[in-house]
């Protein structure tokens, strides 16, 4: 058993909670004094959450944090307590949306006012992301409501671009990209890299239940659109509930495998309860990360199965070796081991091939790790880096199964590039050849786990100045700060 502090469901108290193994299941309970007693369902596999859990990593945080240390979750700024730093910021840049979906955090409608930051305040939030220390944000996604509801959203992209993020990408539901191919060119002309794109299933069903009508037609125009614009970075984002789309889980991963010169991933999001979903839909709906390892592994008969992935800290190593490399700190996913994961697929004659099927990523990664940490980690001075490179390509082969590999391409030069080169052309390489499959379970007032928010690296970044992170701020202050900075409906309105 181990214990830490959660919210209670019905005031958000800060309450104490215990996570217990029950049934081959991990659960998370926890008693409010004035609420009673709640339960819930933390991993529904005891074995995969202890093989997770061997990867731990805790980082140092942001070293320029705003906000006081000690008042977690309430005093989130980010502050001194926090162990990951912002690894992907959010910005929400409206609230309003062109559809009315039971299962999203914000809606202008709902709420009965207007959030939508100005340019200004904007970009005073990327300013902060990146004036982050040790190391500046290197990625933020524009969300909402939905983004492209906004007229500026392509200003808003070019600005993203002026500040060298990274990473630039836009959460949507598809819907304006699929009705004008000229705004996709606009957005990729802007500098936008990646659509997260809402894309609950390959019939109509799901989305008439998430989305209440089929809004299928307008992801496959969608995804043609931005084909034929540029924009050949796709992730697929389903919403993945219970007896919603569970069942097309494997019909999702070879639709993107058959549409792989555009969809570079899938991000599954396994439900959360948190916005306008009915909290009693809760235990028929809930699905967690290890049941979504036994779908694929049933609908693509052991083509992909749960050992294939690895959670968001396992790649820790790989970070260390990229700052010893470069000579300077870099990005370093220590995220909570039970927040995401995933793991990267080859397609060769339509076959679908893991990346751990035929790399020790487990060796290859500790060997990594070892180089990256002997020596003088920071100054990154060129005999040792030869040293390091050196060491790692007479490794390699044994690590790589050559047998198993696929045959179109040099695995162990294209793995040598990528930690040479960071995140720079030869990254780029590397996913032209692969399939990202992940999932992040963001959580609730009902499986909230605090310790899991302390190392959270998805952030919110606010008018304020505030950088939360994501479950905390979808939980608790969102509408604190919407309702901070929002113009009630009846004023705009009245102005049209």
């Amino acid at each position: 058993m181990k214990s830490t502090k959660s919210l209670c469901p019905e005031c958000s108290a800060v309450i104490d909670a215990s996570i217990i193994e029950e049934n081959g299941k991990i659960i998370l309970e926890k008693t409010c004094s004035k609420h009673g007693n709640f339960k819930d369902i933390y991993w529904s596999s005891a074995k995969q959450y202890k093989r997770f859990e061997r990867y731990w990593h805790d980082g140092d945080g942001i070293l320029n944090p705003i906000g006081t240390n000690g008042n977690c979750p309430n005093a989130c700024g980010i502050c001194s307590s926090h162990k990951t730093t912002t690894i992907l910021a959010n910005i929400d840049v409206t609230n309003r949306c062109n559809q009315a979906c039971p299962v999203c955090f914000a809606n202008a409608q709902a709420s009965g006012y207007l959030y939508e930051p100005t340019l200004p305040q904007i970009r005073q939030m990327m300013q902060n992301l990146r004036n982050e220390t040790p190391v500046p944000c290197p990625a933020v996604q524009f969300a909402g409501g939905e983004p492209t509801v906004r007229e500026d959203i392509v200003e808003i992209v070019k600005m993203a671009r002026e500040f060298k993020f990274a990473q630039v990408q836009m959460a949507t539901n598809g819907i304006k990209l699929a009705k004008s191919l000229e705004f996709c060119q606009q957005l990729c002309a802007a500098g936008l890299n990646t659509v997260y794109l809402q894309f609950d299933g390959v019939t109509e069903k799901p989305y008439i239940i998430n989305r209440g009508y089929n809004a299928l037609p307008l992801k496959l125009k969608a995804i043609e659109n931005c084909r034929a614009a540029g924009l050949t970075s796709i992730s697929l984002v389903p919403t993945l509930a219970k007896n919603v789309n569970d069942m097309q889980v494997g019909d999702i991963i070879r639709f993107a495998v058959n549409n792989m010169d555009t969809v570079k991933g899938i991000n599954f999001q396994p439900i959360s309860f948190a916005g306008r979903i009915n909290k009693e839909e809760r235990m028929e709906k809930r699905i967690t990360i290890p049941d979504l390892f036994d779908l694929i592994d049933e609908q693509t008969n052991g083509a992909i199965s749960g050992d294939d992935f690895y959670p968001v800290p396992f790649v820790v190593p790989i970070s260390h070796f990229v700052s010893a490399e470069e000579g300077a700190p870099n990005v370093e996913f220590t995220v909570h081991p039970h927040c995401g994961t995933g793991t990267y697929i080859y397609v060769e004659d339509g076959k679908m091939i893991p990346i751990t099927r035929f790399i020790d990523v487990e060796g290859l990664l500790e060997h990594i790790d070892g180089l990256a940490s002997s020596g003088d980690k920071w100054l990154g001075k060129s005999l040792g880096r030869i040293k390091r490179m050196t060491s790692l390509i007479s490794a390699l082969p044994k690590y790589i199964d050559t047998a198993k590999a696929p045959k179109s391409i040099d695995v162990k030069k294209l793995f040598i590039n990528v930690l040479k080169d960071g995140t720079g052309d030869a990254t780029k390489e590397f996913h032209r050849h692969t399939l990202f499959i992940g999932a992040m379970h963001f959580m609730d007032l009902y499986n909230m786990d605090l310790e899991r928010v302390k190392r959270c690296g998805v952030h919110y970044a606010t008018p304020d100045g505030r950088i939360i992170p994501f479950c905390t701020y979808n939980t608790i202050h969102r509408t604190q700060v919407e309702s901070k900075f929002a113009t009630p409906l009846i004023r705009v309105r009245s102005k049209r």
